[in-house]
């Protein structure tokens, strides 16, 4: 097994820069990047902001508005080429695209991930003051999702085909069917002082005075304005995981090992959970780390937009809008390290689960 891990731990790194390498070459013919970006909030504001981040002064050589600068950059000309050069000089783009894509590199290696272009802030602090927004969505819908969809899996195994089993093959398939963003802003509607109800929060995870309240008020203040996001996100995140169990569990049921062990006498229960369970849940909870990563990362991204949950969801979406292509390539780069780590960690779960499961005796 040893070996088994330095070899996938070794081909992270070809897997790795081949991400970033695309990444970075895709950006490059991207319009709209970060000078563009302030180019054109200088030029509608009349050029007279300054720069953040420890960036030039738009004032400290003025426009000269009185003939067209040929620029490469749209909506540049009539302004200072010097004061373009200082743009191109703050964002990093005074230097060739292989010297700046090495430089990225040896920096992400050393997880210095510089500051953000538009916030003057550095981004792996940023990305941490976001990330336990995004942990606990990420943590809550796993454990709801599995919560619900391995019981009702394990009872719709055993009543394969009875009206049980149908009925809720119709609710799972309905709550699947309903994108998760569409049904929060019919909860919002509902439940958040649209048209009928305002029994929840609209926006934020905690309330302004959560620090002054006690634990049991913060704990039912946190309660409270999750439930609306968790709804909306755990009804289509359980479908899946419930039709996957069902037909695990099914599989298994029909093996001979079953039919023996009704044989021997043993109670329906003793052959579900005793028998049964170990076999089927193999590729359910193999699969747990992987789920957790996909709503961590991906599935929140609408539901934090919409309930305005200030995570990584929403901190992303920014980033790109704004070309903050620090905090855009850095996001990428922990997700997608993350996302390698992780599909290890699923093998490693499957000899957890089975330990007769050995990848040593795979061809890789």
């Amino acid at each position: 097994m040893g070996a088994y891990i330095l070899r996938r731990i070794l081909l992270m790194i070809p897997t790795l820069f081949g991400i970033m390498a695309i990444s970075f070459a895709v950006i490059q013919f991207a319009p709209g990047g970060p000078v563009e970006q302030v180019i054109a909030k200088l030029t509608n504001q009349g050029g007279s902001d300054r720069l953040g981040g420890g960036g030039g002064d738009a004032g400290g050589s003025n426009f000269d508005v009185a003939g067209d600068v040929s620029s490469k950059y749209r909506g540049a000309q009539g302004l200072d080429p010097e004061f373009i050069k200082k743009l191109e000089k703050q964002f990093g783009f005074d230097k060739p695209p292989l010297e700046r894509f090495g430089m990225m590199l040896w920096n992400y290696i050393r997880f210095d991930f510089g500051n953000s272009y538009f916030r003057d802030i550095s981004v792996l602090d940023l990305i941490l003051e976001k990330m336990p927004v995004s942990i606990s969505i990420g943590l809550w819908i796993t454990l709801l999702s599995y919560l619900i969809s391995i019981p009702l899996g394990i009872r719709k195994a055993v009543k394969d085909g009875t009206p049980f089993d149908v009925w809720t093959s119709g609710v799972v398939i309905v709550g699947y069917a309903i994108p998760g963003f569409l049904f929060g802003i019919m909860l919002m509607v509902l439940f958040a002082g649209g048209s009928f109800w305002d029994w929840f929060p609209l926006r934020g995870i905690v309330s302004d005075n959560w620090d002054q309240l006690s634990w049991p008020a913060k704990i039912a203040d946190y309660a409270w304005h999750m439930t609306l996001p968790l709804t909306a996100l755990v009804l289509s995140a359980f479908a899946t995981t419930t039709l996957l169990t069902k037909n695990s569990f099914l599989e298994e049921i029909r093996k001979q090992y079953v039919v023996t062990a009704r044989a021997k006498g043993l109670s329906e229960r003793q052959v579900l959970y005793g028998h049964v369970f170990r076999n089927a849940m193999l590729i359910v909870i193999a699969g747990f780390p992987g789920a957790f990563i996909s709503a961590f990362f991906t599935g929140s991204l609408l539901i934090e937009n919409i309930f305005s949950l200030d995570g990584l969801g929403l901190l992303g979406f920014r980033s790109v809008v704004e070309r903050d292509y620090p905090v855009v390539f850095a996001n990428l780069y922990i997700f997608s390290l993350l996302g390698l780590f992780v599909g290890l960690l699923s093998d490693l779960m499957y000899t957890w689960v089975d330990p007769r499961i050995d990848f040593e005796r795979r061809d890789v």
